[in-house]
């Protein structure tokens, strides 16, 4: 138990720190907001003062331009708010995802108390973004998107050979190629690793919420090159990466011949999920840790209580439990609707 106050509690709005008097990640409109990174179920609009990571700043812009006040911070630098400092710290998963570190302000002379929020992380370091920082702490809350054993990343390096193989028989065939990824994150770490394997075996386009998202990573410093929108006839031999809302729309209907289809993605893992996408090829990889990368980065904390969100929380309680840990499982509103699709 907390030797003060617990410094993180769940409100109807979201995570909150009493003594900092500031939500992380919050599900609905708050004055302060503390956000970890740029996806959608973590970055919602609304929020009256934003402070993420001065590396993530032009992504968060990008998504949440209507904010009044956006703020960055520098990893590892520590920013007193009310009676706590804060510090952010780099989770790896896309540009400027952070790990939340709260320390209590203790007047005491008690040693401060640290709490970390982990937001989303992975522990494999890419070019895309900051390398993952193991951080010790007293409390960790940290995310099981991927909490079950069977979850175990392939190589990377061997994803990326397939699927340029994939693409190679799609050009063989004279079929042009869409790759479904997540708009932030993912297609620029998929498209840093296709570039350096040039030449390629023919020409790349990418969705226009690809190429906004690529902007945002230029202008923080990632080296992307411009490519162009897709035309509304694909040529034979072309591959364009785009969001999965493509899927299915008028544009694609319009291809002719009918485009190849692939995933990338953690859940390709999966063969439920794969076949939920029958006709679509998958190739595993993932933004987030995988089982062993969770329990790593849970061992680097040195955490004597953990706290698990989102996703497979229970089946990770359960071993940690066996293992001797102090663990609770704490549900937020995104795991609730994840429970409902």
């Amino acid at each position: 138990m907390s030797r003060y106050l617990p410094l993180v509690v769940r409100r109807p709005e979201g995570l909150y720190c009493p003594e900092g008097g500031f939500f992380i990640d919050p599900w609905r409109p708050v004055d302060r907001a503390v956000i970890t990174h740029g996806h959608a179920d973590h970055a919602r609009p609304g929020h009256g003062h934003v402070l993420c990571s001065m590396r993530g700043l032009p992504v968060l812009k990008a998504r949440l331009a209507e904010t009044p006040s956006l703020q960055g911070l520098g990893f590892g630098q520590r920013l007193r708010l009310q009676d706590v400092w804060v510090s952010l710290h780099p989770a790896s998963h896309v540009l400027g995802a952070s790990q939340v570190l709260i320390e209590s302000a203790s007047t005491t002379g008690s040693p401060a108390e640290r709490w970390l929020v982990s937001g989303d992380y992975r522990v494999e370091n890419d070019p895309s973004c900051d390398a993952f920082e193991p951080v010790r702490a007293d409390v960790f809350i940290s995310e099981t998107t991927f909490g079950l054993p069977i979850y175990r990343w392939p190589k990377v390096a061997d994803e990326i050979a397939s699927l340029l193989r994939w693409w190679q028989d799609c050009c063989d065939e004279g079929r042009a190629a869409v790759l479904y990824t997540y708009a932030l994150g993912k297609a620029q770490r998929v498209l840093l690793a296709l570039l350096q394997q040039a030449p390629l075996p023919g020409p790349l386009y990418v969705h226009a919420s690809v190429a906004r998202m690529n902007q945002a990573y230029r202008e923080a410093g990632i080296a992307l090159p411009e490519l162009a929108s897709p035309p509304a006839l694909l040529p034979p031999g072309a591959m364009v990466l785009a969001p999965m809302a493509v899927q299915g729309s008028g544009w694609m209907q319009r291809q002719r011949p009918s485009p190849a289809e692939a995933m990338v993605s953690g859940w390709m893992l999966v063969r439920g999920h794969r076949r939920r996408h029958a006709g679509v090829r998958g190739f595993v990889i993932s933004d987030h840790a995988d089982w062993p990368g969770l329990l790593w980065a849970i061992d680097q904390t040195q955490a004597s209580r953990l706290v698990l969100t989102h996703g497979q929380t229970s089946s990770m309680a359960r071993y940690l439990k066996d293992q001797g840990h102090d663990v609770e499982t704490l549900e937020t509103e995104f795991d609730a609707q994840a429970a409902d699709v």
